[in-house]
């Protein structure tokens, strides 16, 4: 008999449109306040410090808003449940889109004194919020749309949000960036964040038109679902979270490195351009974004257990030689040390997480779990740029002690990735009983 997971009901190129849209917004402005505090909230928000200090207020300041991250996904993960991933999806992107709006029309430093920092801050809280619901939302809204059968390869595209959002706001960020200094501080570095408003009108326009998935749909219609959804996943299989919190970690706190820190580290302390340090961050997602599909069709035929190890261990094993790349002094040696380290994170891990992480859960506390487990790792991932230069200034600019924590971060995804079941074979429509046996050590 043909499950209903088989038999997908719309197209799944509609189903895409949907689901990629508003990880395009998220990620389009998680990436872009990113590239803001390592270029220009340091003079902008922070003045009177040390450049390196300075760039760790900035980057704290991206921190900050992972915090809400987990509040965000407790909120519209209990939502989402409840009321289901169409709607909650329309309220995360309103929010994402309205913080990172207003983010480009804040006051200064030298407007408005403390205030500004203490705005930037409150946003970057709202835009958090707005992000803690977002991944779990759109991963489900794609999985529980696909075939079985090949769940990994479409879970995998709305995944590919991140490279093409990162690509978008790094070629903004780079055409307003060739104006004069004093007119890109002014007021050019506003318009990347202005322009969020576009694309916040197309994702609510092809969301509003898609349909809730069929496993919820089945769900609601014989009045199944829970009080509490997380409480529920919190008791029938906590180890599904604690294990999922651990194999994002690696890839969340190690993008972080090679992206947000890596630019401030290329410029501040290795004293390339911004611009080749721009450049190798296309090199690292134009990789991840032509591979990550790739990989997800072939988590469809070997598995995502075995891949995701992979992508752990690649992390741990190639963070000294990315550091001793970057450090010949070679533009050329730069890019390839930011393509070495897309192989790991974004290739073998990011690219199969909405599919791994919808596996792990059943349909009634599902939007629920994964959201928390996803959501809690960016938490503490936020806050590695800030830890990584805390480490390069107390290492006198030494580079291992950043590399060490890379191999850390990998080291943790492995072994929480030991952990798991194969997730492949589990109907996500139909099979309740296998969320429950997911919380088992993997059986070999």
């Amino acid at each position: 008999m043909t499950s209903p997971s088989e038999t997908p009901r719309q197209p799944m190129s509609k189903v895409i449109a949907a689901s990629l849209s508003g990880a395009l917004l998220e990620w389009y402005d998680f990436n872009l306040y990113g590239l803001s505090a390592a270029l220009v909230f340091n003079e902008l928000f922070f003045p009177d410090a040390d450049p390196l200090i300075g760039t760790l207020a900035s980057l704290a300041t991206f921190g900050v808003g992972f915090v809400s991250r987990p509040i965000g996904a407790l909120l519209f993960g209990h939502l989402g449940d409840r009321v289901g991933r169409k709607q909650v999806l329309v309220a995360t992107m309103l929010i994402i889109g309205g913080a990172t709006f207003l983010i480009g029309l804040l006051p200064d430093f030298a407007t408005i004194g403390v205030w500004a920092p203490i705005l930037l801050v409150t946003l970057r809280l709202v835009q958090g919020l707005g992000l803690g619901g977002e991944f779990g939302g759109a991963s489900l809204l794609t999985v529980e749309h696909a075939p079985r059968s090949r769940r990994g390869f479409w879970g995998s595209l709305p995944q590919t949000g991140g490279p093409i959002g990162y690509l978008i706001a790094v070629s903004v960020v780079s055409l307003f960036a060739l104006m004069p200094d004093d007119a890109f501080l002014t007021w050019g570095w506003r318009i990347p964040f202005l322009l969020s408003a576009a694309l916040l009108a197309v994702g609510l326009i092809v969301r509003l038109k898609i349909e809730e998935t069929p496993a919820f749909e089945r769900v609601k219609k014989a009045e199944a679902q829970e009080t509490i959804p997380l409480w529920t996943a919190l008791k029938r299989n906590p180890r599904s979270i604690v294990v999922g919190f651990g194999a994002r970690l690696g890839e969340a706190g190690t993008s972080q490195i090679y992206q947000p820190f890596a630019i401030s580290y290329l410029t501040t302390s290795l004293g390339f351009a911004q611009g080749v340090a721009l450049t190798g961050i296309v090199v690292y997602n134009v990789i991840g974004l032509a591979l990550m599909p790739v990989a997800g069709a072939i988590s469809d035929k070997i598995g995502r257990r075995p891949l995701y190890l992979t992508g752990g261990v690649l992390v741990a094993l190639t963070a000294f030689p990315y550091f001793w790349l970057l450090e010949q002094g070679s533009t050329w040696w730069a890019w390839v040390a930011m393509g070495l380290a897309a192989i790991g994170g974004a290739v073998c891990m990011s690219s199969l997480q909405a599919t791994l992480f919808t596996e792990m859960f059943s349909v009634k506390v599902r939007y629920s779990g994964m959201s928390f487990a996803y959501q809690s790792s960016a938490m503490v991932a936020g806050f590695v740029p800030a830890i990584a230069t805390a480490l390069l200034i107390a290492g006198g600019e030494a580079s291992w002690p950043v590399a060490l924590l890379v191999v850390g971060l990998g080291a943790v995804s492995v072994v929480s990735t030991l952990f798991m079941r194969e997730t492949r074979h589990v109907d996500t429509a139909e099979r309740e009983q296998e969320a429950a046996a997911l919380g088992s050590p993997a059986q070999g």
